[in-house]
């Protein structure tokens, strides 16, 4: 009688957790091996310094994922197909949001599988030290593997099998990085001096501030919000819902990557050891926070990725069906032809046996660059009245909007001269 209770309660933990909205793609596109590269080297590199960048980027991004599911609960209508149908300049505007969004997607989907191969070829090499020699068949056979299945379950799948999956990886995800924080952690009043605007003056700062928004204010995040709040069935009833959804997450994003940072910062950034390479943690991290510590963070690491590779593959064929139609069809054949090119792209990291992490970067820093345009239309949208009737957007969403927008703007401004100084 007395394991009953026990079973209700992980009933309703699990019953929670996959209750849980379309807010898990965000998390799913915000937090992956781009992500967790860009806190690493931050944290590792600069300490906390850029906890700034990243809580003002995920108040951002709430209130975007907000807008852009209000919009569509309210109209029926998704982002790109609204952007053609009533913007001036909006067909143009939309092939360029397009363009721009599957470019660095795609780019960050071969780092995502270059990093999330050697993770699992380290893992293997700890029982199979035999493997030693064969490492660029065995991290190539690997990215393989791991692209055939999840392109197999794309085929196979709908919204909501897609949203299960991407709860036990970002659960995972999530418990891994906080439960490390407890194990490593940096000094308080270094975490209350990142929450001052400063940008680091030393090589690769303005980079790395472009690539935490690129990453944190993933303009794909919003822009795919309105068809996964569609796929979920909700309707004008659950605009509450629909708000809670865009806070939680938002608040999941910034928590897991600021736990990333702050391990990051406390094991590497004090001993003088900034990362370049994220299995460069391997060396470094173990003696200051024990096997224990080291595995979980990996396991976090490797969850990130693969939660990071559906979103990454699904991108382009919803944006082309969100500007064609509105309407994700997962069994046409534009779906299948655009996934498997996707899917074949991921492999030039593996093949070519380069190092990801450079990509990775460059690929978040790449994502900037579209933003204005998505937040800009979003305003325009937002503002309509004959659209949103009485929904129409207040003081308050406008004004968030409003920072959001000259935010991008400087940030993009910075990205390009990071690139300039970077070429």
């Amino acid at each position: 009688m007395n394991n009953t209770p026990k079973l209700s309660i992980w009933k309703k933990i699990l019953a929670l957790v996959l209750a849980f909205g379309p807010g898990i793609f965000a998390i799913g596109y915000t937090i992956g091996t781009g992500s967790v590269t860009s806190m690493i080297v931050a944290g590792s590199t600069y300490g906390m310094q850029l906890l700034w960048v990243l809580l003002l980027s995920c108040i951002f991004s709430g209130l975007l994922m907000y807008a852009y599911g209000n919009f569509a609960l309210v109209t029926g209508e998704t982002a790109l197909y609204a952007f053609k149908k009533h913007l001036k300049w909006g067909k143009l505007i939309a092939i360029l949001i397009i363009v721009g969004i599957s470019f660095g997607q795609w780019n960050s989907l071969m780092g995502i599988l270059g990093i999330s191969a050697n993770i699992i070829y380290e893992i293997f090499l700890i029982y199979f030290p035999s493997l030693v020699d064969a490492k660029y068949e065995s991290v190539l056979t690997i990215a393989i593997a791991v692209i055939v299945i999840f392109y197999g379950l794309l085929l196979v799948g709908k919204y909501s099998f897609f949203e299960k999956i991407l709860v036990i990886f970002v659960t995972i995800m999530g418990l891994s990085f906080i439960i490390s924080l407890f194990m490593v952690y940096p000094l308080p009043i270094d975490v209350v001096n990142g929450l001052v605007p400063t940008i680091p003056k030393i090589e690769g700062g303005q980079m790395m501030v472009a690539a935490f928004v690129g990453t944190t204010m993933a303009a794909a995040t919003f822009l795919s919000r309105p068809l996964f709040v569609k796929g979920k069935g909700w309707t004008i009833k659950n605009r509450g819902q629909q708000k809670k959804d865009a806070i939680i997450a938002a608040t999941l994003v910034f928590f897991i990557s600021a736990s990333i940072m702050a391990v990051a910062c406390g094991a590497l950034f004090y001993q003088g050891q900034p990362v370049t390479k994220v299995l460069d943690m391997v060396n470094t991290l173990e003696p200051v926070a024990g096997k224990f510590a080291l595995t979980l963070f990996f396991f976090g690491t490797l969850s990130a990725g693969l939660s990071s590779i559906f979103p990454c593959l699904l991108i382009a064929p919803i944006l082309l069906a969100d500007y064609q139609s509105g309407e994700l069809d997962t069994n046409s054949k534009q779906f299948r032809i655009i996934t498997a090119i996707a899917a074949l792209f991921a492999l030039i990291v593996p093949i070519y046996g380069a190092n990801p992490i450079h990509m990775q970067i460059l690929s978040q820093v790449f994502n900037v660059f579209v933003l204005p345009l998505v937040i800009l239309g979003i305003l325009l949208l937002i503002n309509n009245k004959k659209l949103m009737t009485t929904y129409k957007a207040g003081i308050l969403l406008n004004s968030g909007l409003i920072t959001a927008f000259f935010f991008a703007c400087v940030i993009s401004y910075n990205g390009v001269v990071a690139l300039l100084d970077y070429f």
